[in-house]
């Protein structure tokens, strides 16, 4: 919960400003659509990809119910997907940030958290060594979580191989960490290099 905390705005637990405050705070609207080089994606694509595989893994294959992303979300957010944006080619990625509404997608994402949070408290200790049910894996791919692309279809081994503790060792905790850190970096460099990929 401590680590949790770290990675989302500091208003979700309320505690002191972190680095995700320092990280959004400043941004500028089209900062989120900047691809700085040809092997990176957007801050837009991370906020995105990191909410909704926190979204799908926490609720469907945790709690074992629905998740928070819906048709309504869908057309708050402005978006064309509703799975985690794995497979989705440069161009793709760059029309997802651009059209995405930020505001709702901040909001999507301290949802998000904020629902984390509640699932983690409920759980009990023999909680963590219950694997993770393949019915469940069944209804990310039926409710279009996780596509069939190879990009994408993968994920469902990857989780599936998991039990409760090792889910929330990872989509919740570790993986948003490496994906934010990358933020970090992207952030100084466009602001302080000249020439960038995509924008």
């Amino acid at each position: 919960m401590e680590i949790h905390s770290k990675l989302h705005l500091s208003e979700i637990s309320n505690t002191e400003k972190n680095e995700v405050d320092k990280l959004i705070h400043d941004l500028n609207r089209n900062e989120y659509a900047i691809m700085p080089t040809n092997k990176d994606e957007t801050i837009a694509w991370v906020l995105w990809h990191i909410s909704r595989i926190e979204d799908l893994t926490v609720n469907v294959l945790v709690a074992q119910k629905e998740q928070i992303f819906n048709e309504q979300w869908k057309e708050r957010l402005n978006v064309f997907i509703a799975d985690t944006g794995n497979a989705l080619s440069d161009d793709e990625i760059m029309n997802l940030s651009k059209s995405i509404n930020i505001d709702e997608l901040l909001c999507y994402r301290n949802e998000v958290a904020k629902n984390t949070r509640e699932v983690v408290k409920s759980l009990k200790a023999e909680d963590m060594k219950r694997k993770v049910f393949p019915i469940d894996l069944e209804r990310i791919l039926a409710t279009g979580g996780v596509t069939k692309h190879e990009d994408s279809i993968w994920l469902l081994d990857f989780w599936g191989n998991k039990d409760i503790a090792g889910i929330l060792l990872m989509p919740p905790t570790r993986h948003v960490i490496l994906h934010l850190n990358d933020c970090c970096k992207w952030k100084e460099h466009f602001r302080t290099k000249k020439k960038l990929y995509r924008s």
